[in-house]
């Protein structure tokens, strides 16, 4: 066998083999369950529907059709295919998938190509001369090819880290895809509810401004104390004073579905979303814990910066072992380019380069440190991201019961101000209550109502953070 071939194979097994450890990822914890006391198999019943909990992969990746409004889910479609933030993540994983193509450069030879034309005089001086020296035409034309051995795994090392950057910024594009979507889901439950609360806290005002009219009627009339009529009148400014404020919350929920769409403010249009078009989910997907470090963006994330920081390891490791290079040019040189490729002036080499490092005061040995050291901080910041998706899905959980039992108590409020509001209409008509008695009863049914209101929100918004601590659908969704 000859020399060069030889040498090719040789370089090529070891090249297979790279300095550094080899990634594992870390194992998903143990267990089947997010809560010490064991997660729940429904929530406690509440607006005529409990939420069963099933244990499934995860969410769709339209997670938000649950809710059944087709106004919801042309909302988020707008703000997917609009949303700045959105363009950006795709841009940046786009740069990192090409900073990947880069780097697989480095297995390959690299060759480059030379031509070049010159008028030259040449000086017999050097020689001891004096007669004149020539003018003439120098063409050259030349090709030169280098190649890195990998041998002890410094380039694969390199290039490990670039595809581990890859995904990371791919799992920030999915935590992007997810954020967003939770954003306009939870800001469109919010805009729905100031709108339902504005319209009810305004019934509200409206009650007490009858009530108020009346006391005073009958203030005047020497058959009530003018005490009720300052009692009414106090109430009535503290509901007043609730009106901007609320109407503030929905303009601000307007303003940020515009930002979030990509649209500005003054030029947003959206079809309208009432409050009653939103369905409660009523089966809720429960992944394992098992499923859900590997649907969790963040988690994701975390884990694909601590597989670049053990291939930094590598890298590290890789520069303090020598390297070697193979290389070799041919070319021609010619005084006329009609014989320039007449082989008259042909030249070539052949070359291996070897560089080893001798001394250097400890840079490379504190550089495999300092990689080591991040390796050990990426995989804290792994565990920290798994805790804290745990602990959301558990918090989530628990959220989502006690959502249904504050709801429970407030449709009871609700059901006992309106039997006091219908019992004291039939004592009116009996003549054994009056007008403001009656009033008095109907504001407290809408006060409950409000109450109401509040709670449904908050249940459909803890919904949504649900399905966003579980990781959504765990991929982009498809295009509308």
């Amino acid at each position: 066998m000859r020399p060069l071939p030889l040498l090719c194979a040789f370089s090529t097994l070891l090249a297979a083999c790279a300095l550094g450890p080899d990634f594992t990822a870390p194992q998903a914890p143990a267990g089947d369950r997010y809560t010490a006391e064991g997660d729940p198999a429904a929530t406690a019943r509440a607006g005529g529907q409990a939420q069963q909990f099933e244990r499934a992969a995860g969410p769709a990746a339209r997670w938000w059709r649950a809710f059944r409004s087709a106004e919801l889910d042309a909302l988020v479609d707008q703000g997917i295919a609009h949303n700045p933030g959105l363009e950006a993540a795709q841009a940046s994983l786009l740069q990192s998938r090409h900073a990947l193509e880069a780097g697989y450069g480095v297995f390959y030879p690299q060759l480059s190509a030379g031509a070049g034309a010159s008028r030259e005089k040449f000086s017999p001086a050097l020689f001891g001369s004096n007669s004149p020296g020539p003018t003439f035409n120098l063409f050259t034309l030349s090709a030169s090819v280098s190649y890195a051995l990998d041998v002890f795994g410094g380039q694969r090392r390199t290039v490990e880290a670039l595809a581990a950057q890859a995904d990371v910024q791919q799992a920030q594009l999915l935590g992007s895809y997810l954020t967003l979507s939770g954003n306009l889901v939870n800001t469109a439950i919010a805009r729905a509810a100031y709108g339902s609360e504005l319209e009810e806290t305004r019934a509200l005002i409206a009650l007490l401004q009858q009530q108020v009219a009346l006391a005073r009627a009958q203030a005047q009339a020497g058959t009530a104390p003018f005490a009720t009529v300052l009692a009414l009148e106090a109430q009535l400014a503290q509901a007043q004073a609730t009106l901007p404020p609320l109407q503030l919350k929905a303009d601000q929920a307007e303003h940020l579905l515009a930002t979030l769409s990509g649209v500005l403010p003054s030029r947003w249009q959206a079809r309208p979303l009432a409050f009653s078009q939103l369905a409660l989910p009523d089966r809720l997907p429960l992944s394992l814990p098992s499923d859900l470090v590997r649907r969790r963006p963040d988690v994701r994330a975390a884990e694909a910066g601590l597989h670049a920081a053990s291939a930094g390891i590598g890298v590290a490791t890789a520069a303090q072992f020598p390297s070697f290079t193979l290389s070799g040019s041919y070319g021609q040189y010619s005084t006329s380019s009609g014989t320039l490729f007449a082989g008259l002036g042909n030249f070539w080499s052949l070359g291996a380069d070897v560089a080893a490092p001798i001394f250097d005061g400890g840079t490379l040995r504190a550089r495999r440190e300092a990689a080591e050291a991040g390796y050990a901080q990426s995989l804290a910041l792994y565990r920290q991201a798994v805790l804290g998706a745990f602990g959301q899905v558990a918090d989530v959980l628990r959220a989502l019961d006690q959502d249904a039992r504050t709801l429970q108590a407030a449709e009871a409020a609700q059901a006992a101000a309106e039997g006091s509001w219908r019992l004291l209409e039939v004592n009116e008509r009996a003549g054994l209550a009056n007008g403001l008695q009656v009033l008095g009863a109907k504001t407290q049914w809408h006060q409950a109502r409000l109450a109401v209101l509040q709670a449904q929100a908050v249940r459909l918004q803890d919904t949504t953070a649900y399905f966003v601590a579980l990781g959504g659908g765990g991929e982009p969704p498809p295009a509308p």
